[in-house]
């Protein structure tokens, strides 16, 4: 009996040792490694510091999400590992120190474990984006709120304006996929800005907006379908006409991915767009498009050929119930049924709740639209100057819906239609090596130049007219 508690006693006054060597240890600091996923290449910098009172604080960074200060819960530390969780992502982090500056662990989320190996710096590392516009600016700024009246949506976002006494042509900006801001900021990215900073030194004013529940803008996106933002496209316009800084006969539009799809929707239910450009724009169903999207992703990612047509064929059957079944409920259930059967059998409780978040992805209003919607129809009532242009690299939209679009406008009789594809960009329009969205944050370019200016001649031979 004394034995044990001598054993007991001395079991806690090790702990104790190693707790106390473990705060003397000087952690504080940027703790950085590199994340590879299977479609991004991720930055995370873990921050420590101290509280008043000596307790270890630590927040997470990931850079290319522009994700900053996300709280940490420190779970375990000794004299040679440290264990603590992100909720806000569901991850957590063991690690085993290899020496004052080296941690070498595994990130886990649902029993899936990443390794990756932290070193310490005094500095926090920096995205490199240069041609991110800097002050100071030889134009005008200017934030603005408009309501789409339609929906009863109060929109926000900057107006960019040519120092200029004369009315001026005018863009309004129309974002990709998702929850997307004004800037259409991508990995640190802000493809949208870099745009209106080119355009206003080059005459021509430019709306970008924050999408539905984003920054300043009112509205659920979730609820919302590609035909709901193109109302929320059109009262930008309404608003640019109100601005004696615009030429009112000549606001366009100028789309990137989604967006692209969306543009000719706005166009062809007013008279108020004089042109548009659709930046790597779909032209045909969304379900195909998907296809070939998942087909060049995985090829890029080094897949094997037999694994791309299993992951169509599960596709296929997913995006057969999506297109069928009107139910979300019911959908719901059947898109658990094939997940759960093909991927995860026996799943624990985390397991269902990483499938559940993969269904809410595609069992909603947007994706259905997405899913089912031919763009064909629509831009053969294209009346309007049209630049479709993409890059032959981009593995997100085929560069061969350049060939759709055009037919589609050609068979109506659009006769002033330009495109081009070009040779070695992405879905971004940045100069790549393979196409694969793991680029996106390892290339410092957000856009090519050549695109700019492609883009800025074009529009003003159509103003100038």
């Amino acid at each position: 009996m004394k034995t044990s508690c001598l054993l007991v006693l001395l079991l806690v006054i090790i702990a104790g040792l190693n707790q106390a060597d473990a705060q003397n240890q000087n952690l504080n600091g940027y703790w950085v490694g590199k994340v590879d996923l299977p479609t991004i290449k991720l930055t995370t910098v873990f921050h420590l510091t101290e509280d008043e009172n000596g307790e270890q604080l630590i927040t997470l960074d990931i850079p290319e999400q522009d994700a900053k200060g996300l709280p940490c819960e420190l779970i375990k530390i000794t004299t040679d590992s440290i264990v603590f969780s992100t909720p806000e992502i569901d991850r957590t982090y063991f690690g085993v120190f290899q020496n004052d500056t080296t941690i070498k662990g595994d990130w886990s989320k649902n029993r899936v474990s990443i390794p990756l190996t932290l070193l310490k710096t005094n500095d926090p590392p920096t995205l490199k984006r240069p041609q991110t516009p800097q002050p100071p600016f030889p134009y005008l700024i200017e934030e603005v709120e408009y309501m789409n009246k339609k929906s009863g949506y109060k929109l926000a976002g900057t107006l960019t304006l040519p120092d200029t006494t004369s009315p001026c042509p005018a863009v309004v900006m129309i974002s990709g996929s998702g929850a997307q801001d004004r800037d259409e900021t991508i990995f640190g990215h802000k493809l949208f800005w870099v745009i209106a900073d080119y355009f206003a030194r080059n005459g021509i004013a430019v709306l970008r907006v924050d999408d539905r529940g984003v920054g300043g803008s009112e509205g659920n996106i979730s609820d919302a379908t590609s035909k709901n933002f193109a109302g929320d496209v059109l009262a930008g316009v309404d608003f640019l006409k109100t601005r004696k800084e615009i030429d009112s006969d000549n606001i366009g539009l100028i789309g990137h991915s989604e967006g692209g799809l969306i543009a000719p929707i706005a166009a062809t239910s007013s008279v108020d767009i004089a042109f548009f450009v659709m930046m790597a724009g779909p032209g045909m169903v969304g379900e195909q498009i998907l296809y070939e999207q998942n087909a060049l992703a995985l090829r890029a990612a080094g897949i094997p050929e037999m694994q791309i047509k299993q992951s169509r064929m599960v596709n296929q059957r997913i995006f057969e119930i999506i297109r069928t079944e009107p139910d979300s409920v019911q959908t719901l259930e059947q898109l658990r049924t094939i997940l759960s059967q093909g991927f995860y059998p026996g799943m624990n409780d985390e397991m269902k709740a990483a499938v559940d978040a993969k269904i809410a992805g595609v069992n909603n209003n947007w994706f259905r639209y997405f899913l089912t919607y031919d763009p064909q129809p629509t831009l053969q009532k294209v009346t309007c100057p049209v630049l479709a242009i993409n890059g032959e690299k981009d593995v997100q939209v085929p560069v061969s819906n350049l060939d759709s679009i055009k037919s589609a406008l050609t068979n109506g009789g659009n006769t002033n239609i330009t495109t081009i594809a070009f040779e070695n960009l992405n879905h971004l329009f940045q100069n790549c090596e393979t196409g694969s969205a793991a680029e996106y944050s390892q290339i410092e370019e957000t856009i090519d130049p050549k695109v700019l200016m492609v883009m800025k001649d074009w529009i003003l031979e159509q103003t100038t007219k």
